[in-house]
């Protein structure tokens, strides 16, 4: 039998998770922007590698469908990494480091909010992340409100974000749950701006 101490490991994210509460106030006022950019009908583009790529195309559905409030109307939410005939088309032709800025320049307006989930940030010296990194800064240009959820450091994603939630820990897997946690946490609050 295969040995492993899972008490450590959950109290592990129960210790994020405490840390998380001190950022409440952050992820309220994160949570009231995307509902109010929402509501004036612009759409938040969302995006991130690997198991975060999975956690936006979670939250974008959310908001697409719908979350606890069945008789919401539909919410403007595109997850990126979506369209794989696009993403294998640049990513081969081009380079994969272009192509969330290359959606954001063909998909966002000013008004909108790009979500980035990272738990890294991306980082310019060892060339990880840039695709995020380069959407960041695309989106910047375009007057598109960035929002970052990151982990480890914050990387180069805390610097150029407009609002970020840090979540100091170098496990990625911890990481990724507590975004998951704060991404219900934006639809609770998004669903009651709906009622």
């Amino acid at each position: 039998m295969i040995k492993f101490d899972i008490n450590l490991y959950i109290n592990e994210l129960k210790i994020l998770l405490d840390k998380t509460i001190n950022q409440s106030n952050k992820i309220l006022e994160i949570s009231n922007l995307i509902a109010e950019r929402l509501k004036k009908n612009s759409q938040i583009l969302v995006c991130g590698n690997g198991g975060s790529a999975a956690d936006a195309e979670h939250f974008a559905g959310e908001l697409l469908c719908t979350f606890e409030k069945k008789n919401r109307i539909g919410l403007r939410a595109i997850n990126l990494s979506s369209n794989v005939a696009a993403l294998t088309a640049w990513a081969n032709d081009f380079s994969y480091d272009s192509f969330y800025e290359r959606q954001v320049n063909a998909l966002g307006s000013e008004g909108d909010v790009l979500l980035i989930l990272s738990t890294g940030g991306g980082n310019v010296q060892t060339k990880t992340s840039l695709n995020v990194v380069n959407a960041a800064i695309a989106a910047k240009k375009k007057n598109i409100k960035v929002i970052s959820l990151v982990g480890k450091t914050g990387g180069e994603l805390k610097k150029i974000s407009d609002y970020y939630i840090l979540l100091e820990s170098n496990s990625t897997s911890n990481i990724q749950e507590v975004h998951m946690a704060i991404l219900h946490i934006f639809c609770k609050i998004i669903d009651k701006a709906y009622e």
